[in-house]
């Protein structure tokens, strides 16, 4: 138990120096971005002193390492700041109505990972289901259609299988909404059913490389000895793959959901735009639109925390599901 201890600190202490890099490369490539949030503001009227004396009051004058320091001090206690567009909201208003990044932040966040659970409840036991029927059934005429449907949804681009199943399923067949315009306070039922065409797109998406990558670990541990000495022991093909194959191939299965899980949190973006999902991914591109750069390094900053997290998550599971992990040669 010692020596897995170890390795969980040890990979904690890799996944904080990684997000510490990653968060130098934010703020940096985030203060790169052409344009300018006062000059969005004011618009194409806007005169030299109005923009210098907005740059002024957001900060946005002082030199760039001391705007990341603070905003690093500000991470380390949670605090990531105030918008940029409520702060000049408020200051419309006379100082009230100031909105903080992460209370802007915590309901998208919220209904990303709604629609985050919804698909993987959907495509985990889906993938893993058709990986282990193709690795049964291999090199036949379900094995070949199960591939060939999987890599065609994951060949095509997310808007494409978006407006496919927007056809399909809410003009054709008005079975679910087109829009998924979801609120605080809404019905569970009504939740999920507003969300269920943006979790089909995901799970289309996704799917393909959690099944391909179950059928290829199970196929690789086929001809192994306690493989054959099972099926000489009589025991039906099924039972074999889900009894004997399949414990020992978790290694690269958790891997790959973990990446996939992690994409579904931070590779919504496109899914949300096309059904105006009213999640992190939206609000990241409708904030980058006027430039509000607290609101953008912060959603950034918690794509890369979630991805370096489940990352981490899988290797420490990888490790705990193969003891021969434990002890590298």
């Amino acid at each position: 138990m010692s020596s897995i201890l170890k390795i969980i600190l040890q990979r904690l202490g890799l996944g904080l120096i990684t997000l510490f890099i990653v968060s130098i490369v934010i703020f940096v490539a985030v203060n790169l971005l052409p344009g300018d949030f006062a000059e969005a503001i004011l618009g194409q009227g806007a005169t030299p002193e109005s923009v210098a004396q907005i740059r002024r009051d957001l900060g946005l004058d002082q030199p760039l390492v001391a705007r990341y320091l603070d905003w690093l001090r500000g991470m380390l206690t949670l605090d990531l700041g105030t918008s940029f567009a409520q702060l000049n909201f408020a200051k419309a208003m006379g100082g009230a109505g100031s909105v903080t990044v992460a209370e802007q932040i915590a309901p998208r966040l919220s209904n990303t990972l709604f629609l985050a659970a919804v698909t993987a409840c959907i495509a985990v036991p889906v993938a893993v289901f058709l990986g282990v029927l193709a690795a049964l059934y291999r090199n036949t005429a379900f094995d070949k259609a199960a591939n060939l449907f999987t890599l065609s949804s994951i060949s095509s681009p997310e808007f494409f299988m978006a407006y496919v199943l927007i056809l399909f399923l809410a003009v054709l067949n008005p079975v679910f909404p087109s829009l998924s315009n979801i609120y605080e306070g809404m019905a569970f039922s009504e939740r999920l059913q507003k969300s269920m065409l943006p979790a089909l797109t995901l799970t289309l998406v996704v799917t393909a490389h959690m099944m391909r990558m179950t059928r290829a670990a199970i196929i690789n541990l086929l001809a192994s000895p306690y493989i054959e000495m099972a099926r000489l022991k009589g025991l039906s093909p099924m039972r074999v793959i889900v009894k004997h194959a399949l414990p020992n191939a978790l290694a690269p299965i958790i891997n790959v959901i973990a990446l996939n899980l992690a994409y579904l949190i931070t590779g919504v973006v496109v899914v949300e735009v096309v059904f105006v999902y009213p999640g992190i991914g939206q609000l990241f591109v409708d904030s980058v639109k006027i430039r509000d750069i607290p609101v953008v390094q912060a959603c950034c900053l918690i794509f890369a925390a979630a991805y370096i997290l489940l990352n981490l998550t899988a290797d420490i599971l990888s490790i705990i599901s193969n003891p021969r992990l434990r002890h590298p040669k």
